[in-house]
This record gives C-alpha cells, sequence and structure tokens, in this order.
C-alpha cells in the first residue's frame, strides 16, 4: 500500500499572472466596455445608470458621449479626495480607454431601426459589459472612478455598499434623464444582470502579480452588489 499523501485540493484563489498579461486583460476589459455602452446606445432602449447621465450632459453640452464619459469620470475623481481614496493605474486608465473606445464603436457601428436587432444589441451589451468589468477588475490595477466612489462612500459612511450603489445610481439616473439621457428597459436589465454577470465572471478572471494584493474585496463588492 503506498503512504503517499493524497493530491492537495486546488485552491480557488486568484491566479499569479506575468505584468504583459494582467495589462492586456486590463486594456481589453477597458475596451470591450467602452464598446458594450455603444451597443446598448445603438439598441435604443436605455442605458445603464451612469451612461444615462453621461448622455443627458453630452446632449447638453453638445460634446461626444466618450468625452463627455471622460470629463465626468474626472469629476468623480475629483470626489475621491474628501474620501481620502487613492487610483491606481487602472483608474487612470479606465477614464481614459473607456472614453476612446465608447467614441471608436459609436463611429463604427451604424444606427439600427430593427427591434429585433435593438433587443439583440442590449442584451449583447449587457452580457459584454459583465465580462468587461469582471476583466478590468479581475487584473487587480485599481477600481474604476465610480467603484472607488462607492467604496470610498461605503468606508467614510458605514452604509453597505448595496445602500451606497443604489443611492448614487438612483441619483444619476433621475440627473441624465432630467437632462435628456434614455432610461428603458436596457436600464432594469442591466440593473437586475449586471451583478450576477459580474460574480460569475470575476473568479474566473481574476489575476494578480506574486507581489500584488488580491482584488479588493469592497470593489468586489462595489461590482457585483444589486
Amino acid at each position: 500500500m503506498s503512504n503517499r499523501p493524497p493530491p492537495a485540493e486546488p485552491t480557488s484563489g486568484p491566479r499569479t499572472a506575468s505584468m504583459p498579461h494582467r495589462l492586456s486583460q486590463l486594456y481589453i476589459g477597458l475596451m470591450l466596455y467602452g464598446f458594450s455602452i455603444a451597443l446598448m446606445v445603438r439598441g435604443d432602449l436605455g442605458l445603464m445608470p451612469w451612461s444615462v447621465l453621461d448622455q443627458g450632459v453630452s446632449l447638453q453640452v453638445g460634446w461626444s458621449l466618450g468625452v463627455t464619459s471622460i470629463a465626468t469620470s474626472v469629476v468623480v475623481l475629483l470626489l475621491w479626495l474628501p474620501l481620502r481614496q487613492r487610483p491606481g493605474f487602472g483608474t487612470v486608465s479606465n477614464v481614459i480607454v473607456i472614453g476612446v473606445s465608447l467614441d471608436l464603436a459609436l463611429w463604427l457601428l451604424p444606427d439600427v431601426d430593427s427591434l429585433a436587432l435593438r433587443i439583440a444589441l442590449m442584451v449583447a451589451g449587457v452580457v459584454m459589459n459583465g465580462v468587461a468589468t469582471a476583466l478590468y477588475i479581475g487584473a487587480s490595477f485599481g477600481p474604476g472612478p465610480r467603484d472607488g466612489l462607492m467604496t470610498g462612500l461605503t468606508a467614510r459612511t458605514g452604509w453597505s455598499v448595496r445602500l451606497v450603489r443604489t443611492s448614487l445610481e438612483v441619483a444619476v439616473v433621475a440627473s441624465g434623464w432630467l437632462l435628456g439621457g434614455t432610461v428603458g428597459v436596457a436600464t432594469v436589465l442591466y440593473a437586475l444582470a449586471i451583478g450576477p454577470l459580474v460574480q460569475v465572471c470575476l473568479p474566473r478572471m481574476t489575476r494578480t502579480s506574486r507581489r500584488a494584493a488580491r482584488v479588493s474585496p469592497a470593489v468586489a463588492d462595489a461590482a457585483v452588489a444589486p
């Protein structure tokens, strides 16, 4: 009879990865995020909460949606200062890459009239956004501006992530709608689906270097909180 110990059980923790691997994952995720917003814009059945605000501001000031997204992200980053949040490399990349890829995608994608195609674009946009969110968070380069605002407010107020996220998103949707942003069935679908999508994808896409910290639990909670 063999006295060898049984093989170790596989761990479910984040996988280590090289810097080039993590960087490529970060930028693929951010580019897909911008494209996912563009898919929902072309579907014209509603947008995700922060994009409703971006679209409303865009209509009022005459900027492209991507440029408006960048400007909004910079304003959100300024709100980090009293919360003592520190942006990471991924945070700055988030601001720029999503805005640029959003405008590029809108330039590439034509307007769509068919309701069936618009529904398909809506669903594809929501699913792609869930995958994209898991990719950029899982690369472990820091939260996006909006995720950081949520975690910062949670830490400073003691409120739950769910309450902070819901309060923020209700406020930005209402503000965006008043400015002319599109609220519709896609907005509701996104609110219901994004948490479960990220929760399924994030464990499979979390990567760290040997020296990098794990993905912050608060950041992960902010991404999946309903």
